[in-house]
């Protein structure tokens, strides 16, 4: 998966009611985290510490965890936890019956705060470990972990402008996402609605979200 030299190696494991042990959450999310999860293990750090890498200005570590799940299945909720607690930025290497996925959150420094905030997850399909190959590509921080969102997201993240930055191609993306929604529900009320001027006005509304969406 991951050819990272030695010197980056943690190899420790986390206990997992570590991450909901004295911190307040909802028993649900408890419930999700000894449910779905069999062990936690930290497999690697990257950082200019344990590799050649100028330190980032958004990324200081990269730390890699193995997730062994009880099923395929796992809520964003547990991530999201995992990623509250740690304060640097993860790739989680989910492992079930012998089969991988990488997943990875958007995560930025929350405005004001010293936290950080995960606004989206991507995620890999289902592959054999040898089969699931994600490359080390930058000479710093921030480009390690901006090349590990766009190989994570694949096709989700691409993009025709060189200059765009791994935010704006968040926003632009996750704008795609609400127009759909809002073009879908659209769809719904304009087979239901019986009259025609209601109709033509959700026509008119409709034209112009296809026309935001072609232009993004």
């Amino acid at each position: 998966m991951l050819d990272l030299p030695k010197s980056t190696e943690f190899n420790k494991r986390i206990p997992k009611y570590k991450f909901y042990d004295n911190i307040e959450i909802k028993p649900t999310l408890k419930k999700l985290f000894t449910e779905q999860i069999k062990m936690i293990y930290w497999r690697n750090k990257i950082a200019s510490t344990t590799m050649n890498l100028t330190q980032g200005k958004q990324v200081t570590e990269i730390e890699i965890f193995e997730i062994r799940l009880a099923s395929s299945e796992i809520d964003e909720a547990v991530l999201r936890q995992i990623d509250r607690a740690i304060p640097y930025h993860i790739l989680f290497l989910l492992e079930y019956d012998g089969m991988y996925q990488a997943w990875i959150g958007y995560k930025e420094v929350a405005s004001g705060k010293a936290l950080f905030r995960v606004n989206t997850y991507y995620h890999t399909d289902w592959q054999k470990k040898e089969q699931l190959a994600l490359k080390l590509e930058g000479q710093s921080m921030d480009a390690v972990y901006e090349s590990f969102v766009r190989q994570i997201a694949g096709d989700t993240l691409q993009t025709e402008y060189s200059e765009e930055t791994l935010r704006e191609s968040v926003s632009r993306e996750k704008r795609k996402q609400e127009l759909q929604k809002q073009i879908d529900a659209l769809k719904a009320k304009i087979r239901k609605e019986k009259q025609l001027n209601k109709q033509i006005e959700f026509n008119a509304e409709l034209k112009k979200l296809k026309k935001e969406m072609n232009n993004i």
